[in-house]
């Protein structure tokens, strides 16, 4: 059974209105109304056995388990709308947009819904790193600070100011996606132990070439405690966000199966190592 679908904070919206226009704001970015049957739970049961770990309502993990997802059968495409050379890898596509420039790679893609996730929470708590180092929060850019790079410095700037709206969302984030990647995000985030992997986590490796899935959701089995996991990711160049294939064990589906003993977790396109996963603070 499906648990109700995710809602943003009750303070923007009235007790009217539907619980579709609510699930809609919770993805602001879709253009079509939300449909709960086409969410990423829907889609992908847990494997036999299995049942989804507990989330709380309002968490990111819960918000990601119930991603919209492109109709069944759709194909990956990079920014510039061509087909991904490799169509193998996929098991579904989210439905976002990935912009038309070569931003929203692979850290990015992380960056993209964690930004997202708290728009739809308090578009206060929006805040990221650059490569520099440097934090950019979205509250201070809309407010009228930005920042400039001049060679080698970031040095602080100022901007108009503007409403906290969706399209400046997209327009800070693309921001963000130019002057941040793994290194920044990996530096961001906190270890985790393998064992406790849950929705939200990433796998990341930092640097250049370095790579970035997120976990979008987990089960655990009953009786031997074992968690499996659903993945996505973006990657070089910019291209649609797709929920991974596991194409080592393909009777598993989209489904990751975690030992926590391994050396090693290996995804289609990047093997990351057990110490490579992490959580946000």
């Amino acid at each position: 059974m499906l648990l109700a679908p995710p809602q943003p904070a009750p303070a923007q919206n009235s007790p009217a209105t539907s619980q579709a226009s609510l699930a809609t704001n919770a993805y602001p970015w879709l253009t079509t109304p939300y449909r709960t049957p086409a969410s990423l739970a829907a889609r992908f049961a847990p494997p036999a056995g299995c049942r989804r770990v507990a989330l709380p309502a309002g968490s990111f993990g819960h918000w990601l388990r119930f991603l919209p997802l492109k109709p069944a059968g759709t194909a990956v495409r990079l920014h510039t709308g061509k087909l991904k050379p490799l169509q193998t890898v996929h098991a579904a596509v989210v439905d976002i947009d990935t912009g038309p420039r070569d931003l929203q790679q692979c850290a990015d893609a992380v960056i993209r819904l964690r930004g997202e996730y708290l728009f739809s929470q308090d578009f206060r708590r929006i805040h990221f790193q650059l490569t520099s180092g440097h934090t950019v929060g979205f509250a201070d850019w809309v407010a009228g600070q930005t920042f400039q790079v001049r060679g080698e410095e970031v040095l602080p700037a100022r901007k108009p100011a503007e409403a906290p709206t969706h399209a400046a969302l997209r327009r800070y984030l693309d921001l963000i996606f130019t002057y941040a990647g793994t290194l920044s995000l990996a530096r961001e985030l906190r270890p985790a132990a393998l064992a406790s992997i849950q929705p939200g986590d990433v796998l990341i490796k930092g640097g250049s070439p370095g790579h970035a899935v997120l976990v979008l959701d987990a089960a655990e089995h009953a009786a031997t405690r074992r968690r499996y996991v659903l993945l996505a990711q973006s990657y070089m160049p910019a291209q649609d966000l797709h929920v991974l294939r596991n194409v080592e064990q393909p009777q598993l589906g989209a489904w990751f199966a975690i030992d926590p003993a391994a050396e090693w977790l290996e995804t289609p396109e990047w093997s990351f190592s057990s110490d490579q996963l992490k959580r946000w603070p």
